[in-house]
Order: C-alpha cells, then sequence, then structure tokens
C-alpha cells in the first residue's frame, strides 16, 4: 500500500541515484544516506563517513589559522596584562628609549620611530631636509627661541619636580604671554624625548630654521651698519664645536653662516643648546659645494678668508677686516680642503707660542671673529 502523499515510508529506502525521498528535501550541506527517519542532518554536518564538510564549515575542536589571536569563550580577545604588567613594559620603553644615543645628532642620522618621538612629532622620524633647529633644548636656547620671535613655537615640554629659577619662570610667562601650550612631564619621558644627555629640564618644538640666499648674505650690512661680515665652515661635524662657533660668531657681529649640505653637520639639537639662542639671530644658508659658493662670494665683491695653522699671513695683519669680509673655517683636524683653500683670497694663521701645535676650531674661530670686530671698531673710531 502506498503511504499518503508527502508522508515518510516505514523503511529508509534510498532514493534514486542518491536523491532524497519523496516529498523530503534534506537541507542545504545535508546527506541523505544514513540520515534519521523524517529528520534532516543539521546545517554544516558531515554526512557519511569520509565525506568531506561542506566550504567554509569548520570541524568541532580544529585548530585556530595560524596568526589569529586566541579568543576567550565569549568570542572577546584574550586578557588584557594587569596593571602591574603594564607599568613594567612601560617602563622597560622609557628605559630603552633614555638609554638610545642621541644619534641625531650625527650627520645624515636618522633616530629610529617610535624611540624618543613626541606626539605628532612626524618630522623627528626623518633627516631634516633644510637647515634643521625644530627642536630646541636647553633653558638658554629655549628662552632666546621665545624672546626672538622670529619663528613660530608649537609646544614646550617641562620636566615636573625640578628646581625653579628665573630662566625656568622667564620661558613660562613668555609662553603664556605668546600663547604657545606648556606641557609639564615626568623627567623620565622628558628625556626619552631629549636628543641632547643635559636638555636642562625643558625642550620646545618650533618650525625650521629659515633658509637665506647667499647673494643675499653677500649684500646684507651687520647690525651695526658695517659691511657683510660672514662665517663659512666646511665640513665641520662635530655639533658642539659648530654651537659653539655660532655663539662666538653672533657675540662677535657676524651677519650670515654659510653651511654646506654635504659632509658638515646642520642644526642639531645639540647645535641648538650649544649656541644658546644664537641661531635665531644668524641668517644662514645652504650651499651645494663651498668652492662654488666662495667664488660667488668673491665676485660680489667680498674678501674671502681662510683660517688653517699652515696660513700664509699672519691673523693680526689682516688689512681687510673692515671690508666685506667672510672667514672660512677648517674641518677639525683636516683643516681646509684643498679646493677651498686653493679659492681663498688669503689663508691666515694663528700664532702660537705654547707647545700644542693647533686650537679647536670654535676657539679659533671666535678668536678670528673677535680679531675682526676689533679691527673695525679701531677703524669706526
Amino acid at each position: 500500500m502506498t503511504p499518503p502523499r508527502g508522508g515518510a515510508p516505514k523503511r529508509a529506502s534510498s532514493s534514486k541515484r542518491g536523491g532524497a525521498p519523496k516529498g523530503s528535501a534534506p537541507k542545504r550541506g545535508g546527506a541523505g544516506k544514513g540520515a534519521a527517519k523524517g529528520t534532516a542532518p543539521k546545517r554544516g554536518a558531515s554526512s557519511a563517513r569520509g565525506a568531506t564538510p561542506a566550504r567554509g564549515a569548520a570541524s568541532k575542536g580544529a585548530a585556530p589559522k595560524r596568526g589569529a589571536a586566541p579568543k576567550s569563550a565569549g568570542g572577546r580577545a584574550a586578557k588584557p596584562l594587569s596593571p602591574a604588567a603594564q607599568k613594567a613594559v612601560a617602563a622597560k620603553k622609557e628605559r630603552h628609549a633614555a638609554a638610545s644615543v642621541r644619534n641625531a645628532d650625527k650627520p645624515g642620522a636618522r633616530r629610529r620611530p617610535g624611540r624618543g618621538v613626541m606626539p605628532g612629532d612626524q618630522a623627528g622620524q626623518r633627516a631634516a631636509r633644510g637647515l634643521g633647529g625644530d627642536q630646541v633644548e636647553g633653558r638658554q636656547a629655549v628662552r632666546e627661541l621665545l624672546l626672538a620671535g622670529t619663528r613660530r613655537v608649537r609646544e614646550i615640554y617641562v620636566a615636573e619636580e625640578q628646581e625653579d629659577n628665573e630662566v625656568l619662570q622667564d620661558i613660562v610667562d613668555l609662553a603664556l604671554d605668546l600663547k604657545v601650550p606648556v606641557r609639564e612631564v615626568t623627567r623620565t619621558r622628558l628625556l626619552s624625548f631629549a636628543r641632547t644627555e643635559a636638555p636642562q629640564g625643558v625642550l620646545a618644538r618650533a618650525a625650521e630654521l629659515p633658509e637665506y640666499e647667499l647673494h643675499d648674505l653677500a649684500r646684507a650690512r651687520t647690525v651695526a651698519g658695517a659691511p657683510p661680515f660672514l662665517l663659512a665652515v666646511d665640513g665641520v661635524t662635530d655639533p658642539g664645536n659648530l654651537g659653539a662657533l655660532l655663539r662666538s660668531a653672533e657675540c662677535a657681529g657676524v651677519s650670515g653662516i654659510v653651511l654646506p649640505k654635504h659632509r658638515a653637520v646642520h642644526i642639531t639639537p645639540t647645535v641648538t643648546k650649544a649656541a644658546a639662542g644664537a641661531i635665531e639671530y644668524l641668517p644662514m644658508t645652504l650651499v651645494g659645494g663651498l668652492p662654488n659658493a666662495i667664488n660667488e662670494l668673491k665676485a660680489a665683491g667680498v674678501w674671502v678668508i681662510g683660517l688653517d695653522m699652515g696660513g700664509d699671513t699672519d691673523l693680526f695683519d689682516l688689512e681687510v677686516a673692515d671690508q666685506a669680509v667672510c672667514l672660512v673655517m677648517g674641518a677639525e683636524g683636516k683643516g681646509l680642503s684643498r679646493l677651498v683653500r686653493e679659492r681663498c683670497d688669503a689663508v691666515a694663521g694663528i700664532p702660537l707660542i705654547g707647545q700644542l701645535a693647533s686650537l679647536n676650531v670654535a676657539a679659533a674661530g671666535a678668536l678670528a671673529c673677535f680679531e675682526v670686530t676689533r679691527r673695525r671698531l679701531a677703524t669706526a673710531r
């Protein structure tokens, strides 16, 4: 007797060529053979032994994909670190950042991103393309940055729990007047931002120093109205020496600085700190090659005097000091390069009476700058 239409047969019968019994189609992904009477297997369940599960269906207890984050029963991420563990990890990162030597002061060096880079400081993750000077460290340098007002100051970081003094109070007061944000951070965090060994508890982020054209510096007179007084450096790579040289040059009345783009240090945080604010008052230019720049200066009527211990004339006999002049300082130990020496109008030396054969480039530069200033003052009287 034929069962009613749509009813299940009393026995599990095979359908034709794997088809389902009449009127009872299994659900998608289910298997007909061996299915329970009148029921369809669950979605994603395996059919007969040896059958392959449906695409995308994971078998029970299957291993997670490689690289997948472990999840808890609720489907959320694994339990985060405890507060003590988080504090230990943060302290370790700060120690590593503070212990990293300030490699940014080396010519062409780059800081590794994520170490000692302040929030939003994308410029700290790449080498400066121009003069630099966007990070200023040291109390005197930051105060002069605010007093000069020649470039925009973005923010100032001050270490907490440090002894207050007049310079630090001036920095805070000037920042408030200029509406510059002042952020107080821990000393450890400030050291992780710093690129010098002793930032004196304060640093500032500002716009890079503006660049000037060489021909403009060759025509610009000094603050006192005297003819142009320029200072060029040939291969000086020590940032401390360059900073000290710039400080002496500004005090002596130098009207412009000529820096080569290659094989010489630019305005790094160490330079700004050693210069103690002098970079804010010295117009500077970057030149592709110093020999070509010397030719351009000579064409503009500027006397170019190299300074080297093997000079053919005495610095104290320099007769062109009261005219438009550019002093060229050589590198530490090497002195002037051959091409620069050949293009100078004269090479002057400093008479040394003692046993040592040379002076530090910063000391020699200071002596030469003030010798030019002395002659100019004597001529003006």
